[in-house]
């Protein structure tokens, strides 16, 4: 299955499309206010231990100040992996000092960024791990000869006093032993540049940045099932150019510079895409459909027959809608960066062999998704639950912000319950205060509904407490706004 890649370059903003069979399967962007910080490196100023928490708040120059839990202290790395006990964070870090860390996590909503003191930097066919000395291989590659074989390749190439380790990465596979020696290379070099960095600059300063958006594409993104990658921007094109011929030789044939009359985007329906995606409701051919909803904790996906009632019978109508429904899911999941946990609710199956076949149809549609993920399988509620490695925001969380009439609850007080809670808040304010009048500012739907349906219990009320109650429109009010102002 061949991809595309679309990389679209504006001033502002860089925008990434990974089109596959006719469709958009990833969707990625980075504003040039808002750039990414997962990778880089930071030498960070502890401000406060958590010996209750076993974490820590790091200042590392952002806006909010960093968390950095003890599983994510170097000094605690194999403590999970042999069952033994972890040094307490407060025997390991105190007010004041600086710590190199790296960010893993991306700051999201209310929360600062996430570090981990096990630091690595990620090249195009290597990640290098300076502080742990031995060499892993990628789990994508599934065959223990070729991993094997790639172990004892790097292992030939890493030159004697090297005492840190490597990943293996799915790109070394094809890789040459020159291209394995150049990345290890470049890697040494720009952990040297880190070090000296560090012996320079004071704390809470940026060590290294990870590449750009449109550079982490040619070394993350880039396999051997693309086709091209198209950049309508020709500077780009020509940094892109530059840095591929330095850094990954086999790639420069497939970057081409765009520049047709039509956007690049619109040539693949990108933006069309795009607004679909942020929407609740996916349809799918059938005539079933997704209803998505991203919530705080988890993300559910609830699959629904709608309109679809094709098959021999309703067991065959809802295993179709189904099987549908596992493809769709995966790739919304995919284009929409969804991450976390993740509850599936499938329609109910009578028939372990169709349950088999959805979860078999989940995983296969799965598998191209470079993120990690744990998928646990139908529980007894027949719920599928997974989780999806977060880095980073959601598509919907970077493109949109709470609506600021129902702040994001989804739904607003009709305007009757307005009107009541008006004409309680007026009893209340009688009792308190003595005004000559009581004046409302509220909507145009509430004011009409105290002039026709509500009019009967506004005279009452102004009658009981004696004072005169006017009404006036505030045309920049929300449904659920108002006022009332004492004279």
């Amino acid at each position: 299955m061949t991809e595309d890649i679309l990389i679209n370059v504006t001033p502002f903003e860089t925008r990434v499309a990974l089109v596959a069979q006719g469709a958009v399967q990833e969707l990625h962007m980075e504003r040039a206010i808002q750039r990414g910080q997962v990778g880089n490196i930071y030498l960070g100023k502890v401000v406060r231990v958590l010996p209750g928490m076993q974490s820590a708040f790091i200042d590392i120059g952002l806006e909010k100040a960093a968390f950095l839990h003890i599983a994510d202290l170097r000094e605690n790395r194999n403590a999970r992996t042999q069952n033994t006990p972890a040094i307490a964070i407060e025997k390991l870090l105190f007010e004041g000092q600086s710590l190199m860390t790296q960010v893993i996590k991306n700051p999201i909503g209310t929360k600062g960024a996430r570090l981990s003191t096990q630091i690595s930097i990620a090249g195009r066919m290597l990640v290098y791990l300076p502080h742990e000395p031995h060499i892993g291989i990628s789990q994508k590659i599934g065959s223990e000869s070729e991993r094997q074989a790639l172990r004892n390749r790097v292992q030939a190439l890493v030159p004697a006093t090297e005492k840190g380790g490597f990943i293996v990465r799915t790109q070394a596979e094809l890789a040459t032993d020159g291209e394995l020696t150049a990345d290890l290379t470049y890697l040494q070099k720009l952990w040297a540049n880190v070090q000296q960095a560090a012996r320079t600059l004071p704390a809470s300063s940026l060590l290294h940045q990870d590449l750009s958006l449109a550079q982490r594409v040619l070394r993350d993104m880039v396999t051997p099932n693309t086709h091209r990658i198209l950049v309508d921007s020709r500077s780009t094109y020509a940094e892109l150019d530059t840095w591929a011929q330095t850094y990954t030789p086999s790639v420069t044939t497939r970057i081409e510079h765009y520049s047709g009359e039509r956007p690049l985007f619109d040539t693949a329906n990108v933006e069309e895409e795009i607004k679909l995606a942020l929407a609740r409701r996916v349809d799918l051919k059938s005539g079933g459909y997704l209803i998505i909803d991203q919530t705080e904790a988890l993300t559910t996906v609830d699959v629904n027959t709608g309109g679809f009632v094709g098959g021999r019978n309703f067991d065959d109508t809802i295993f179709k809608t189904n099987l549908e429904a596992a493809q769709a899911a995966a790739r919304q999941l995919r284009l929409r960066n969804l991450g976390g946990i993740i509850i599936i609710d499938f329609i109910d199956m009578d028939e372990p062999g169709h349950r088999e076949a959805v979860m078999a149809e989940l995983q296969k549609a799965l598998a191209p998704d470079r993120t990690r993920m744990t998928v646990n399988g139908f529980t007894q509620l027949g719920l599928v639950e997974m989780t999806r490695k977060r880095t980073r925001d959601s598509l919907a969380h970077q493109l949109c912000e709470p609506c600021p009439t129902c702040q994001g609850r989804g739904n607003v007080r009709t305007n009757r319950s307005v009107c009541y809670e008006i004409l309680r808040e007026i009893l209340r304010e009688a009792r308190q205060f003595n005004p000559r009048e009581f004046k409302i500012l509220a909507s145009q739907n509430v004011v009409d509904l105290f002039l026709e349906e509500e009019s009967q219990h506004l005279a009452l009320l102004g009658d009981f407490v004696g004072k005169r109650i006017s009404l006036e429109v505030a045309r920049d009010y929300s449904q659920e706004q108002y006022d009332i102002v004492l004279s």
